[in-house]
């Protein structure tokens, strides 16, 4: 696919990209986006958005968009490189890493679906010896963490991007100690893929709060969607209002708190899944969350929390994770009901299926 990518850069041709694995989402997306209809002359590569409900969305990127966040990426990172290719190319994230090699004038070294760490290593070692960089889930960082070959084949690359949704903090610091330079990423399809770095936005990218939800600018922004909905988070020119809900201090640095259609409404109050996320995950016995709401005739919603229970450790009853919550948050944002998974759903590219959650449990 780079090849394409190279010409849609150059302004030789517009693509859409779509999974060849996967013929229903691919038909879906095709049908959708309108594949086969004109795209306007100066949009390059029309991204579908992960969005769970609704008609699928397709932002517009514009080469100069998509370059620009390239180019603010390498200069963050220290320099241009070579990038492993762990992403599908069909969503923002895998797609500008073949972005970022077409402006480099590199050649990215893809993986496979399921990598291991041998693969993982391997890859690596042909990257070569000038620097050196990967884009990855925080799902996939997990498991390479647990692999010791892949621990050290991710040690040895100049930054590891992480981006699809929030990292555990327990994955955060096992990657600290294996000596994983991770780079934490803010952004999606409309802003070009990445466009904050640790809570920093890259150059020309501007962030601002309005009213609790985080708007974002500059040159890496989508020209808009391909299906307009209604409100339009781009009507106001040169912005994007996204549904993420954050807070920026006084040295600039953005802390995404959650998003909007997450949040509970429970007794009246609002309780963000993500915090609460956080507060488990500093138990022992909690290897992953995810928290979600569940309708209650008394309380409207009730707070629910979905766990895989860390290896070799006793399953934590619901008073003992209420207790923990309560001493950091609210009693309100303490779960009143706690399951026991194997492991978490996933969407996309690794992101937590909230939705499925509330379906399976919420009976």
């Amino acid at each position: 696919m780079l090849p394409a990518v190279e010409d849609a850069l150059a302004g030789r041709a517009s693509i859409l990209p779509v999974p060849a694995d996967d013929s229903r989402e691919s038909a879906l997306l095709t049908t959708s986006l309108r594949a086969g209809e004109e795209i306007d002359a100066d949009v390059a590569v029309i991204v579908s958005t992960s969005g769970t409900t609704g008609k699928p969305k397709g932002a517009m990127l514009t080469a100069r968009a998509l370059t620009a966040s390239a180019e603010t990426t390498h200069r963050r990172l220290g320099g241009p490189g070579r990038w492993l290719l762990a992403l599908p190319a069909y969503h923002i994230a895998g797609l500008q890493v073949l972005v970022r090699s077409a402006v480099a004038g590199t050649t990215p070294v893809a993986l496979s679906a399921g990598f291991d760490g041998a693969e993982l290593a391997s890859a690596v070692t042909s990257l070569g010896s000038d620097r050196r960089y990967a884009s990855l889930v925080a799902a996939q960082l997990d498991k390479m963490l647990r692999d010791p070959a892949g621990a050290t084949a991710l040690a040895s690359l100049d930054a590891v991007l992480i981006g699809g949704g929030p990292m555990p903090e327990e994955v955060a610091e096992r990657a600290s100690a294996a000596g994983v330079s991770v780079v934490r990423t803010y952004g999606m399809s409309e802003t070009a893929g990445g466009c904050v770095y640790d809570g920093v936005p890259l150059d020309g990218v501007r962030v601002r709060i309005d009213d609790g939800r985080v708007v974002l600018g500059g040159a890496t922004l989508a020209k808009g969607y391909r299906n307009p909905v209604q409100p339009d988070p781009f009507a106001e020119p040169g912005w994007f209002h996204t549904d993420d809900i954050g807070t920026v201090d006084d040295s600039g640095v953005l802390r995404v708190l959650g998003r909007a259609d997450d949040a509970i409404s429970t007794g009246g109050l609002t309780v963000l899944p993500q915090l609460v996320e956080a507060a488990l995950a500093t138990h022992p016995a909690v290897a992953e969350s995810a928290v979600f709401g569940v309708a209650d005739e008394r309380l409207g919603q009730r707070v629910v929390a979905a766990i895989v229970v860390s290896p070799g450790c006793a399953a934590p009853t619901l008073a003992e994770l209420r207790t923990h919550v309560a001493s950091t948050l609210s009693s309100t944002a303490a779960p009143r009901e706690v399951h026991l998974v194997d492991e978490l759903p996933r969407r996309g590219i690794g992101k937590v299926d909230r939705r499925e959650l509330a379906a399976r449990f919420g009976g």
